[in-house]
């Protein structure tokens, strides 16, 4: 299969992007996304030319760092897929594919197609830890746990805050990925302790970082690939307007 890449060359956060195009042909149609950028860079290395710049890690669809705009969608086509996890069979031969970094304030281009992502880090940090005590592995079994509520926990801490969210919506914001952030404790017992100021915490890092208000169009839950329900923002408001009332967030925390 051939194809024409028209993709996103920018030297560093400061500079002026512009993009580049590239040809590449007889590529396996089951070659994966990142292998097919894995060649490309191997012919421009072998020119002297600088390579593209991507963010991958394990390449199975569960670390989130593969994290590209392809033909105007977070990931490229297809529903519940990494950009590792698309291949190039999803394309039509002779097909011009364009390819950009997510675009997002929050998330500043480091250089070409790779973005820092760490504003994630800073509201997970923001977010703290589970403080009670559950003992040993036995111990943490005989916490009583509804099975309803331990699927919806672990089906938001399925989460791999890969950004597709942020990418998809219009003002750029974080929602679902701190609403899944905050649902994987919300549901659980242990998560109870901090459950007050944990969501004030997130969002008020969240706002701080520069990320937009939800903007309820659906988008994030579309291009995310491990299905996060929206359902997860519901939560989110809740337990935030319920620490306001419980316990109010201090300037100093």
């Amino acid at each position: 299969m051939n194809f024409t890449l028209k993709i996103w060359r920018q030297a560093n956060r400061t500079a002026k992007g512009h993009f580049v195009d590239y040809k590449v042909s007889e590529i396996s149609p089951d070659a994966s996304f990142l292998e097919m950028l894995d060649i490309l860079n191997e012919q421009l290395v072998l020119k002297g030319e600088d390579p593209v710049y991507f963010d991958h890690d394990c390449r199975e669809g569960i670390c989130g760092a593969c994290s590209l705009f392809i033909n105007g969608r977070p990931h490229g086509k297809g529903e519940g897929t990494t950009t590792c996890q698309l291949y190039m069979r999803k394309f039509k031969d002779g097909e011009t594919i364009t390819v950009e970094p997510f675009r997002s304030r929050a998330f500043p281009v480091i250089k070409d197609l790779t973005v820092d992502r760490s504003a994630f880090d800073k509201i997970i940090q923001a977010g703290g830890y589970v403080s009670c005590h559950t003992g040993g592995v036995p111990d943490g079994n005989a916490i009583p746990v509804p099975k309803a509520d331990a699927d919806r926990a672990m089906d938001a801490a399925a989460c791999i805050g890969c950004g597709a969210c942020v990418a998809a919506c219009k003002n750029s914001s974080a929602m679902l990925f701190v609403a899944a952030k905050v649902s994987q404790f919300a549901l659980l017992p242990q998560g109870k302790v901090e459950t007050a100021r944990r969501a004030q915490a997130m969002v008020a890092k969240m706002d701080e970082l520069g990320f937009g208000n939800c903007s309820n169009t659906y988008a994030c839950q579309a291009v995310c690939p491990k299905h996060i329900s929206v359902s997860n923002i519901a939560r989110l408001n809740r337990e935030f307007l319920g620490g306001k009332i419980v316990s109010p967030l201090r300037k100093e925390e």
